[in-house]
């Protein structure tokens, strides 16, 4: 068969010939290294950073183990993406294989779908590398100054690639650790519990919890595991040289993708531990008038953003940083905003790659590299530029919710096909899934999406109108049976023959 267009990579990476025939080698290792640190740069984008401050702010130490057990279930799924890049026996990505398994129809709804996901995280990326320039600016930059300008500093750094993919992949490797050194200054300057932190990760258990506590429970699970970062992930892993022939080969490259995915994903869940026990420590049940008081007694100029009165502490990323400022200093509120901006700027990138893939793979499409990259940008910079233009710096939360239950409602349109093309052995061969993964995943992506659809009700309950009720019943009719539907060829792919009525179904041709 014809080898598929190369959608982003000119060349692939060459991986070594064994030496000594061992089972593991550091230099296969690092050749295969790159893919999943650019695939754990969504765990670590603006909306997770959020995500972490205000559970910290919210619940203490208290939901610690609900970000490792979200990271674990993010990693197993993101090991079944990554095998569906060299597991296959094609060799074709997520968007690729929905191509040409889905038709016509469900594969334009599909992929719309996931463009509305895309466009949604993207919208919190920019934004977020937005607010990170106002904080550094000191407010003279305006939230839509910040978002021309990260769109045309993120052309500029998406052309890396041309001077070599290691050369890209090295720059993400230093955004991650700017983020690493920027977070883990704040970790040290505010000296969280130790007990208190081993306590809230290793206990699955959270005392005194009432309804604000269990909404950043979902909200840490909604935010960790990205729609896209699937489809991205396993277009990624084609950047490496293997022969898809050579059954030793493509099941070494499944095993070296996923210890590096461990190792990315490790890291990343450092990143957010620092997060999340910086405003755990220094900022769990204060009220307004807590912080009010020391950013005026600090002549703060963000003291205003915070009325004093007896409610909760309630915070975002910019108010974050404010409120990081008034207490240790203007040196914390800087090097919290150059972590914002480097967490933005690079999901930022790969937000832009995944809808090149997913463009690319859903629609065929055999465009040059620049129409590519101006028209997947474009998409998803249209509305963030409005957004950014008519609302203000600080009243940026709301916006933020509902781009969280839209993305949330995205999530089954990227879990159930990985789970469905990963089991089919005419798509991957002797790597279709064994009887555990069919099982464990099937109950695992269940499990995320029904979290996940908790927090779609209650952010639509919290509207309290009729007319939206109504019109969210209607949407709810159309979104559950494109759901059923994929689930339905889904158990086909995972064995269920009898679901199929005896007629061939096109997840089978």
């Amino acid at each position: 068969s014809e080898e598929p267009f190369t959608t982003y990579f000119d060349s692939k990476i060459p991986i070594p010939e064994d030496e000594t025939h061992s089972c593991f080698s550091f230099r296969k290792l690092w050749a295969f290294t790159g893919p999943g640190f650019l695939m754990s740069i969504a765990y670590l984008d603006p909306g997770n950073i959020e995500s972490d401050l205000q559970s910290g702010a919210v619940a203490g130490f208290k939901l610690l183990w609900v970000l490792l057990m979200a990271t674990v279930m993010g990693l197993l799924l993101q090991r079944l993406a990554a095998r569906g890049g060299p597991g296959g026996g094609q060799g074709l990505h997520l968007a690729e294989v929905c191509h040409r398994q889905y038709q016509k129809v469900p594969r334009i709804i599909l992929w719309l779908m996931v463009e509305l996901a895309i466009i949604g995280s993207d919208m919190q990326e920019v934004i977020g590398s937005a607010i990170a320039i106002n904080l550094l600016s000191m407010g003279k930059i305006p939230l839509w100054g910040g978002v021309l300008i990260t769109i045309a500093d993120t052309f500029v750094f998406l052309f890396l690639d041309k001077y070599g993919l290691r050369k890209l992949e090295a720059f993400f490797g230093f955004l991650i650790t700017i983020m690493a050194l920027t977070f883990g200054y704040e970790y040290i300057t505010v000296k969280p519990n130790q007990e208190q932190l081993l306590k809230g990760l290793f206990i699955p258990y959270c005392q005194n919890c009432g309804t604000p506590q269990l909404e950043q429970a979902v909200g840490i699970v909604g935010a960790v595991i990205m729609p896209h970062n699937m489809y991205l992930h396993s277009a990624l892993v084609k950047s490496r040289q293997v022969n898809r022939a050579n059954k030793k080969e493509v099941r070494e490259a499944n095993k070296y993708f996923f210890i590096e995915s461990c190792i990315a994903l490790f890291v990343s869940f450092i990143i957010n531990i620092f997060v999340v026990t910086v405003f755990a420590e220094a900022f769990f049940d204060k009220t307004n008038a807590d912080v009010h008081e020391v950013c005026a007694n600090s002549s703060s100029p963000h003291s205003s953003l915070f009325p004093n009165n007896n409610e909760t502490l309630a915070v975002d990323i910019y108010k974050g940083g404010a409120v990081l400022g008034c207490y240790f200093g203007p040196a914390a509120l800087y090097i919290w905003a150059i972590g914002i901006l480097a967490a933005g700027q690079s999901s930022t990138m790969t937000g832009t790659y995944s809808g090149q893939f997913v463009m690319e793979g859903f629609l065929n499409l055999r465009w040059s590299r620049f129409a590519r990259v101006l028209l997947t940008r474009s998409i998803a910079i249209t509305p963030t530029l409005f957004v950014a233009i008519f609302q203000d710096v600080q009243h940026l939360t709301g916006m933020n919710d509902f781009l969280n239950i839209l993305m949330s409602l995205q999530l089954p349109f990227a879990l159930i096909p990985v789970l469905t093309f990963t089991s089919l052995s005419s798509v991957m061969n002797d790597f279709a899934n064994g009887l555990f993964w069919k099982i464990g995943g099937g109950a695992m992506i269940l499990l995320i999406c029904s979290i996940n659809m908790y927090f779609v009700v209650d952010y639509v309950r919290s509207l309290d109108h009729l007319g939206l009720y109504i019109g969210a019943a209607l949407l709810s009719v159309v979104y559950l049976s494109f759901v059923a539907y994929l689930t339905w060829l889904c158990l086909i792919a995972l064995g269920v023959s009898f679901l199929a009525c005896g007629k061939t179904v096109s997840v089978t041709r």
